[in-house]
């Protein structure tokens, strides 16, 4: 009774598949960055602080929202919030005190890089206008001119048919 069991295992260790040589090899010729291959780590660049002295505020009063970009004179983003960002959600995003507060985080990010003088520029008809140039007059900017650059249609859109009642 002992044979039968003795030739089940000679059987079972014949079945068994020899391992692949084509895995092994696969793994030293695969890229630095694969799994099977250790690769250093890319040295982290940090980024550098640009000093920016003077620049562009952008203020984009919506009637549901504020967003506040600072810009460096050839237009690229240095710091930017809006209401939404501050924290602020649902009808208190468009109110003059959020429009405020983030007028003040954008300004305060725009200082730590530099920025000393600005030019508002702002566009649309939200309750924040004016809150907003307030703040970043308050935040130390100094500001130099104030823009209205909401677009104004010349003539603009065809309206829809009149209504019959």
């Amino acid at each position: 009774m002992a044979e039968p069991k003795q030739e089940k295992q000679d059987k079972a260790e014949k079945v068994d598949k020899p391992e692949r040589p084509a895995r092994a090899e696969k793994a030293e010729t695969e890229a630095p960055g694969a799994p099977g291959a250790e690769a250093k780590p890319a040295p982290r660049r940090r980024r550098e602080k640009r000093v920016v002295p003077r620049g562009a505020a952008h203020v984009k009063a919506s009637f549901n929202n504020t967003i506040i970009s600072l810009t460096d004179p050839a237009g690229n983003v240095i710091a930017w919030s809006s209401a939404g960002s501050s924290g602020w959600k649902g009808s208190r995003k468009s109110t003059p005190y959020a429009a405020q507060v983030a007028a003040e985080n954008a300004a305060r990010k725009a200082l730590d890089l530099g920025l000393k003088t600005v030019e508002v520029f702002v566009r649309g008809p939200g309750a924040g206008r004016e809150a907003a140039i307030r703040a970043l007059e308050a935040t130390d900017l100094e500001v130099t001119a104030i823009t209205d650059v909401t677009p104004i249609p010349h003539n603009g859109c065809r309206p829809p048919k009149r209504r019959r009642v």
